[in-house]
């Protein structure tokens, strides 16, 4: 089938104008039908039934009969609102107000109090049931299929049915594809005016992140709008639940965690604040929130209202009503009293006095007619869908087919209709909305494959047609990388972006390991200065720095990790002190140093915190401390990785998907300094052995993992006489043994023949070319044994340790290459010719290694 084309309201008025009363499903096509009679009219011409019925506007009942309920009846609330629900909604598909007590499952003793409750009220549904037509009244039911069974009960005996739809299809315009929801909401704005605001409907699924999108964008723009927002929008309403809710929190409430709040109430933090502590905030203006939240049982709703519109400076009289209306207004502010309200918030719309102005903001799960000339769609997905009530009264089938007859005449308002959707979110394509499925003949999975037309997202212009002033301004080239910049760039450009704009909070590991660092820096200048009886001061001083990040619970664990780490740091640099320094310049005091403040003393070895930034390679950065002139070493609080880790992630082609550059850039620039140099850098994980240490058994070993950059390629590196000796000495038995009866000439005569495979795994190189020709030459030369073969197999692993635990020259060459071409990369993007891809050199980044996640679209754009 396909979209059957919709009757004109001009059409539908010819047909029924004749008639005395025209009964149709919803209120706009009742007023556009109104509009056009041409001659006065005694009594209501086009009316909905429960508007005929209760002669006066529909009013939300589910509310009405919710307050009657809890007032009148011991049901608590959730249980009260379960009932209330049943009752209309079998009311209305039944079309008796006790027809629930028919289903034994639904029939329990809050359900007959509910039903006595609600029988006795003045409730439009009560209105429907008792009212009667005039039997001599001429009667047109318009779209009688969108009726319920409580609706049609009004009916007379005779009256006669309009079908709202022709015989004809509809030709639907084409769905224009944008690339995301702001750029559906620009062109929504891009067309409308203060001027045609009243021209202009926009139907959404009220619950999609659309409403909120294009109310704010209308609001930005000062177009007046209705049928938006309702009472819980309100900022002001929902600031005033949150410091409820944050009331009862707990004294280890986070900044980020009561942000919304703060903003509400005008306090300015900044976002490094946002792990720490609430109640650590040096703030003065949060003073009264602390205090609240520590009396907050002292409190009822009423004067907890009270206290929040004195500080804001607020007038919330709709909110102190509504208290009022539930009779709580006197209850304390227990947690039971917020998880109250705020249920009773969310399962019901509060009316609110709106201004019928400007654009009309139709939900479209609500009315099929909406009355503008120009009506923009926006979504059109499968939230679009309807869900029929899964209850034993409903007939699905007679509920489908009315929801699916409103979807069409949705999609038919209006002069000029405009389905503005998305192909793709989230990576993943949008599904249309499931009618879609039945009323079209085409088959398809996404907007694409339907009639449609690909839309990239223009830039905004004024409203009085002039665009954007483009300023032309050229961007600042990057001229070096930090080993963590590098990082970020190659697993997501995207990331690296955000990265540049974005400020992030600080974190406890942060502040923790520039303590630690500053530690290290200070007591390789001033080992005199520390005691060992000071190690605990030490560790008491770092857990109040780093306190208010913490969890009451968790300051006596984290005082016996500082406790260990600052003694496992004091006997490292005991046991093995630095170079004196002398062979490097002087040092330019780079940064602060938290213990020489403390000390009052000065940080001024040149041999620690050294920074560099070298343009000609592209590169910058800090090394922690330079332990002699070919040795460099950083400190890590982290989980200790091996030297294979270390170079595997550090792979350029092609990258890992952790990738880590920092041992392999930091040999870079040092190799500039100590050209021909044989140069090391080394990790010390001093919490490795953290647990260890608790039990007694710490090694200080376990804390360190060194790679060795080589000055020479690899095949010359494992072709010296000093492999040819750890093959002979170092490696596993059957190696040396094999390898104690051959000579090096040997040996070196199989590397000068075969090239070595460009490979880093042991198996491939066994049975590569080489790995043969190495065997069949030490089995010729010692004897056809199994230990040959074996020894020979280990050789050739000992070979590939060596290739996956050491730098060499060509790694060195290769990564200054891939530096540059990251540089030149970034620049241009930088400059506009393309925009920062999600991935970069593999086909999706590790998202776990993604810092601002919620700022990127896993799509294809890449």
């Amino acid at each position: 089938m396909s979209i059957t084309r919709a009757k004109s309201i001009d059409s539908l008025y010819e047909e029924c104008k004749d008639f005395d009363l025209v009964l149709v499903p919803d209120a706009p096509m009742a007023s556009a039908l109104n509009r056009r009679l041409d001659q006065p009219h005694f009594g209501p011409f086009a009316i909905t039934p429960r508007r005929l019925a209760a002669r006066r506007r529909e009013q939300a009942e589910d509310r009405l009969a919710f307050l009657e309920l809890i007032q009148t009846a011991d049901l608590n609330w959730k249980e009260a609102s379960h009932a209330v629900g049943n009752i209309l909604q079998c009311w209305e598909y039944q079309g008796t107000a006790n027809a629930v007590l028919d289903y034994e499952q639904f029939a329990t003793t809050a359900t007959h109090t509910a039903v006595d409750c609600i029988g006795e009220m003045d409730t439009t549904s009560k209105r429907l049931t008792e009212y009667t037509i005039d039997a001599d009244t001429s009667v047109a039911v318009v779209g009688f299929k969108q009726l319920t069974e409580l609706e049609r009960s009004i009916l007379p005996s005779d009256y006669e049915t309009v079908d709202p739809f022709t015989e004809e299809s509809f030709n639907y315009p084409p769905f224009r594809i944008l690339d995301s929801p702001a750029a559906i909401v620009d062109a929504v704005l891009h067309t409308v005016t203060p001027e045609n605001a009243n021209d202009v409907a926009v139907v959404l699924d009220a619950a999609s992140q659309y409403s909120s999108l294009i109310e704010s964008a209308l609001e930005a723009a000062d177009i007046p709008y209705y049928g938006g927002p309702g009472f819980t929008d309100n900022s002001s309403h929902r600031a005033f639940l949150q410091l409820l809710r944050h009331a009862h929190a707990g004294r280890d409430t986070r900044v980020g965690d009561v942000r919304p709040l703060l903003v509400q109430l005008g306090l300015v933090v900044d976002i490094e604040h946002d792990e720490k502590r609430l109640r650590d905030l040096d703030v003065p203006e949060i003073e009264w929130l602390l205090e609240f939240s520590a009396d907050i049982e002292a409190h009822t709703l009423a004067s907890a209202l009270d206290k929040f519109e004195t500080v804001t400076g607020s007038s919330l009289d709709a909110f102190r009503e509504e208290l009022e209306r539930l009779g709580i207004q006197d209850d304390i502010v227990t947690e039971q009293a917020v998880d109250r309200l705020e249920f009773y918030l969310q399962s019901y719309e509060v009316p609110i006095d709106r201004e019928n102005d400007g654009v009309l903001l139709a939900d479209a799960k609500s009315a099929a007619y909406v009355g503008r000339p120009v009506v923009f769609y926006l979504g059109l997905d499968e939230d679009w869908t309807h869900s029929s009530p899964r209850r034993p009264w409903v007939d699905r089938d007679q509920e489908y087919e009315r929801n699916i007859r409103q979807f069409q005449l949705l999609l038919q308002n209006g002069v000029d209709q405009y389905y503005l959707v998305q192909d793709t979110a989230g990576g993943t394509p949008v599904t249309p909305c499931l009618y879609f499925e039945e009323i079209l003949d085409e088959e398809f999975e996404r907007f694409s494959d339907l009639d449609s037309i690909q839309h990239s997202r223009a830039a905004r212009t004024t409203h009085d047609g002039f665009g954007k002033e483009s300023i032309d301004v050229a961007a600042e080239k990057v001229t070096a990388f930090s080993q963590s910049s590098l990082n970020t760039y190659v697993n997501s450009p995207r990331d690296y972006f955000f990265s540049r704009l974005l400020e992030t909070p600080d974190k406890d590991y942060f502040r923790e390991g520039n303590l630690f660092h500053d530690f290290a820096e200070f007591y390789v200048t001033h080992p005199d200065v520390i005691r060992s009886d000071d190690l605990d001061e030490i560790a008491e001083v770092i857990l109040d720095d780093v306190d208010p990040f913490l969890r009451g619970v968790d300051r006596e664990v984290r005082l016996t990790k500082y406790r260990i780490g600052l003694q496992t740091v004091v006997e490292f640099l005991d046991a093995n002190p630095p170079a004196d320094g002398s062979f490097l310049t002087p040092a330019s005091g780079w940064g602060t140093n938290f213990f020489a403040e403390y000390y009052d003393r000065p940080v001024d070895a040149p041999h620690t915190e050294r920074w560099f930034e070298n343009t000609d390679l592209g590169l910058k950065g800090k090394v922690d401390l330079v332990y002699g002139p070919t040795h460099l070493l950083d400190y890590k609080s982290g989980t200790k990785k091996s030297a294979t880790s270390i170079v595997k992630h550090s792979a350029l082609d092609p990258p890992s998907d952790k990738p880590n550059f920092q041992a392999l850039l930091y040999l870079t620039q040092h190799r500039t300094e100590y050209l021909g140099e044989e140069l090391q850098f080394t990790f010390f994980h001093f919490l490795e052995t953290l647990d260890d240490v608790v039990t007694g058994d710490g090694n200080l070993d376990d804390c360190l993992t060194t790679v060795t950059y080589h000055p020479v390629a690899f095949e010359e590196h494992i072709a010296s006489r000093n492999v040819f000796t750890e093959l002979q000495e170092d490696a596993a038995s059957n190696c040396n043994k094999t390898f104690s009866k051959a000579e090096y000439e040997e040996y070196r005569a199989v590397l000068d023949a075969h090239a070595f495979p460009d490979t880093q795994d042991s198996d491939e190189l066994i049975d590569s070319g080489f790995g043969q020709a190495l065997t069949d030459r030490m089995i010729d030369r010692v004897g056809d044994y199994k230990y040959v073969t074996s020894g020979c197999k280990q050789a050739l692993r000992h070979l590939i340790r060596i290739r996956n635990r050491n730098y060499f020259t060509d790694d060195i060459d290769a990564f200054e290459g891939f530096v540059q071409e990251r540089l030149e990369e970034l620049n241009a993007r930088r400059a506009g010719d393309e925009r920062f891809p999600v991935a970069g050199l593999t086909e999706e980044p590790n998202y776990r290694y993604v810092d601002n996640r919620d700022c990127i679209l896993e799509e294809g754009t890449r």
